[in-house]
């Protein structure tokens, strides 16, 4: 459970106000990191003892770990709520491929294949997995580890999965500054691995074959200083897995129970033999709270609804999803195209970008920032009127690519036109259809007038 900065001020030196914190007072600096405004070791003057106290007190409740580096990292861990709706998720599940060694080279190219080259754009973002999850099955070493260099050449985020401990390390040992997974550490082989674990640490996968299995676990890795864990509790099928899932995140969030603070892994792959199921599975597993999400295989049909799902879960539902304030090219527009105007609420964006696309008349198309609300109701709010439609336009750059100086305004806020023209001295304002659906009507025959 957090705590509070009333109880960190009784837990600090409480010297005179020295402020070699940066704060004025002991309690100022406790307020901070209560509130993760500062960190411990901006007081000089605590014990070790009190120091590491205080961090494992301000620790979140469920661990952030981080797997592969540099842009292909994958962060998972770190949630503050239980549901959605309390707050926000904020770290997207890793979804990975299972790669088996025993695959052919070709079946594993196309795998590695798929997941750096299935991306889809969406709402400003681009939606793609992220992981290999690469398995040991063959029985020769040497096919793992080879296995394990074509895959660490992709640069991608790794999860070794190996029974075989020897093999398991081998396989780090070979790309260990890549970060990679090592899974599973169990209860018959951790004290054998946790001298290996410290030599060059990387993120370990705990397996038990129940929660309660998971606790001793957990805990004999923090006592050595190991702490990058993910937690699978062994969960036979999907209803066993939502049931762990939701008590890990329970017992981690509102119980404050350290041993099972850390994020989960979940394997569809081994839960669900047919496509459909396992993406199924999968998509339970996004709702119930797994942090990596391991598919046998997958093609667009079955992981763009996924990563939709995936983002839609995982966007704060505090403010309204919206793209970036700017023009955006439809087709290829030159200096005769029309220039169209709309919010940045991304509803609003894709709705309107889909209708001009559909017309086939390459157009530039305006972006104002409303804080991601739409037209009208922008307008409303006063984030929508002429003036800052004006502004925007200026500062976009717009007027210098076409010749025509046009700018068609939505039909719902007919009422600015005034106003815009008195903010842009010089151009036209067009009153466009009061809906996006209008566009196919007006687009084609409107385009014509600015050739003549």
């Amino acid at each position: 459970m957090p705590i509070s900065g009333s109880e960190i001020v009784k837990m600090l030196p409480g010297r005179k106000p020295c402020k070699d914190c940066g704060f004025p007072t002991c309690f100022a600096f406790a307020m901070k990191l209560a509130t993760g405004g500062a960190t411990v070791d901006k007081c000089p003057y605590l014990s070790p003892e009190v120091k590491a106290k205080l961090e494992d007190l301000l620790a979140p409740a469920i661990k952030l770990v981080t797997i592969g580096t540099g842009d292909n990292k994958v962060q998972v861990g770190n949630e503050e709520v239980i549901y959605r709706h309390e707050k926000t998720y904020v770290h997207p599940p890793g979804i990975a491929i299972l790669i088996s060694d025993k695959e052919s080279d070709a079946k594993v190219d196309e795998k590695i294949k798929k997941v750096k080259e299935l991306q889809f754009p969406w709402v400003g973002l681009t939606l793609k997995a992220e992981l290999l999850a690469l398995h040991y099955e063959s029985g020769d070493k040497n096919k793992f580890l080879a296995l394990v260099n074509k895959a660490s050449a992709s640069n991608l985020g790794m999860i070794l999965i190996s029974q075989d401990l020897d093999t398991l390390f081998a396989a780090r040992d070979l790309c260990a500054d890549k970060k990679p997974l090592l899974y599973p550490i169990t209860k018959e082989n951790i004290d054998q691995a946790i001298p290996k674990i410290k030599e060059k640490p990387t993120p370990v996968g705990v397996r038990g074959a129940s929660i309660e299995e998971l606790i001793p676990l957990t805990m004999k890795l923090k006592e050595v200083g190991v702490d990058d864990a993910i937690l699978d509790p062994g969960s036979k099928n999907l209803i066993d897995a939502i049931r762990d899932q939701t008590f890990i995140r329970r017992a981690a969030l509102k119980q404050g129970f350290r041993p099972l603070g850390y994020p989960t892994i979940a394997f569809p792959c081994f839960m669900a033999k047919d496509g459909l199921k396992e993406a199924l599975t999968a998509s339970a597993f996004i709702n119930k709270f797994a942090a990596l999400i391991v598919l046998s295989d997958f093609d667009q049909y079955t992981l763009l609804p996924l990563l939709v799902q995936r983002l839609n879960i995982y966007t704060d539902p505090r403010f309204p999803m919206a793209v970036e304030e700017k023009y955006y090219e439809i087709g290829t527009p030159d200096e005769n195209a029309p220039v169209l105007i709309t919010s940045n609420w991304a509803l609003t964006y894709f709705i309107v970008s889909s209708a001009i696309e559909a017309t086939k008349v390459p157009s530039y198309l305006c972006v104002k920032d409303a804080e991601g609300l739409g037209v009208l109701t922008g307008w409303a709010a006063g984030k929508f009127t002429g003036d800052q439609v004006g502004a925007m336009v200026k500062k976009s750059g717009i007027e210098n690519k076409v010749k025509n100086k046009k700018i068609v305004i939505p039909g719902r806020v007919a009422r600015i036109k005034g106003e815009l023209e008195d903010a842009l001295p010089g151009w036209e304002v067009v009153i466009g259809p009061r809906e996006a659906a209008g566009i196919g009507a007006f687009l084609p025959d409107y385009v014509k007038t600015l050739k003549k």
